[in-house]
């Protein structure tokens, strides 16, 4: 009998073509790495396994009053702040991301450090608000959404709170503050 190699090594072909590895520091529309909008809390131990997930003073992390989650990397860097949509409930998925290190980046490079130039010429600005210290930016092609320092808008604008702000009035310097993703 004679045996055909061609077969299995096809198979294992289209197998491994199909395979979509993860990037740990993607942030899309519904994931961040390993990290997705169906994600319960009690998983975050595997999403995470090299990192450490802060511990509370409860003796069950999970149900401390505080309902942020605070990820660190090795070296002691908070890199992911995440809220659960419900607090004390283990089963809960997150609702809201903090992005606290650069190193999570959206697919066109959008990070923490990025300019406003880099999010306006790779993205639709759904809304910007203003507030009494920041403008806050939505993203609703990434459900996300930003914050830009105040300081950094010419001074006609920074002082009016009721003064509505367009993005073609932000300057392409401006630094982004904060980065969130917010998944409903």
């Amino acid at each position: 009998m004679k045996f055909n190699l061609h077969l299995p090594l096809l198979s294992l072909l289209l197998l491994s073509s199909c395979y979509q590895s993860t990037d740990a520091n993607l942030i899309s529309k519904q994931s961040i790495g390993l990290l997705t909008d169906s994600t319960q809390v009690r998983n975050l131990d595997l999403m995470f396994p090299n990192d450490s997930i802060a511990k509370f003073t409860n003796k069950n992390r999970f149900n401390a009053t505080n309902r942020n989650i605070e990820i660190y990397d090795k070296g002691g860097e908070k890199i992911l702040t995440l809220t659960p949509k419900k607090a004390k409930d283990s089963l809960s998925t997150i609702k809201l991301i903090e992005i606290n290190s650069e190193q999570f980046k959206t697919s066109k490079g959008l990070h923490l450090k990025s300019s406003f130039k880099t999010l306006k010429d790779n993205y639709k600005i759904s809304g910007v608000q203003n507030s009494i210290k920041n403008i806050i930016i939505s993203v609703d092609d990434i459900n996300s959404f930003f914050t830009i320092d105040k300081n950094d808008l010419p001074a006609e604008l920074r002082f009016d709170m009721n003064l509505k702000i367009e993005a073609i009035q932000i300057p392409d310097d401006a630094k982004i503050k904060g980065f969130y993703v917010q998944w409903f």
